[in-house]
């Protein structure tokens, strides 16, 4: 099972939804954060003998009401949680999630949390959908993904590195390792139309001129890119 996210360049890249495990580890893991919230605002001034009021508490206490629509609004999508798991909101249309995405997120989370039916109704919901979204996550029209790792250069391509590689390609430079991810995505795929596209937008992107076709070009990208950042 995974998500198709389609990118700004046209391009559909999948990601696999965060398992129901991932989700509920990394929400005990934002629960810590809430614990030693609560021992550094609340324990620490009771063992200092000094007195709590009513004002002070209620005060306190609100960072962890709101403590998933801050991170998330952020930190991109993420909470301390998801940040260790590796996972993140995002969009299912590809755009960049909003405040109202996450305020709805949000809203929502409070019938899912475990006071209302013990939690079992995200855990239901996600296991059901097809997308991995609980109740928040469909309204919003978001999902919580996994991140793949980032693109590590070895592995950009499958094949050794000629000793006497010659760049053809300088302005490659100008390009990201998340550029390189998505061409790299698009070749594995076989997509001569998302190839296109591709290959349309990095020449955009580096002002890059070629007559090749738009595999062969993609290809000599993703060499020219291993080539020059690993010098």
């Amino acid at each position: 099972m995974s998500v198709a996210i389609r990118t700004s360049q046209n391009v559909v890249l999948e990601y696999e939804p965060a398992s129901i495990g991932d989700r509920i580890l990394a929400t005990l893991l934002d629960y810590l954060v809430f614990l030693g919230w609560v021992l550094l605002t609340l324990a620490v001034p009771v063992g200092l003998s000094i007195r709590l009021s009513t004002f002070y508490v209620v005060l306190a206490m609100l960072p962890l009401l709101f403590y998933d629509l801050i991170c998330e609004y952020f930190l991109n999508g993420q909470s301390v949680g998801k940040l260790a798991l590796g996972t993140r909101v995002v969009m299912l249309d590809g755009s960049q999630p909003g405040l109202g995405a996450y305020l709805l997120r949000w809203v929502l989370r409070i019938v899912e949390s475990v006071p209302f039916f013990w939690g079992i109704v995200p855990i239901i919901t996600v296991a059901a959908n097809g997308k991995g979204q609980r109740l928040g996550d469909i309204a919003a029209g978001t999902s919580v993904v996994k991140l793949k790792p980032a693109v590590l250069l070895t592995d950009v391509l499958h094949r050794p590195m000629p000793e006497n590689y010659v760049v053809q390609f300088p302005d490659v430079r100008l390009l990201t390792d998340r550029d390189i991810s998505v061409v790299r995505e698009v070749l594995q795929r076989g997509d001569g139309v998302a190839q296109l596209r591709t290959a349309d937008k990095i020449k955009e992107v580096t002002g890059i001129e070629s007559i090749l076709g738009s595999q062969a070009f993609l290809e000599t990208v993703l060499t020219d890119y291993l080539f020059v950042t690993t010098q």
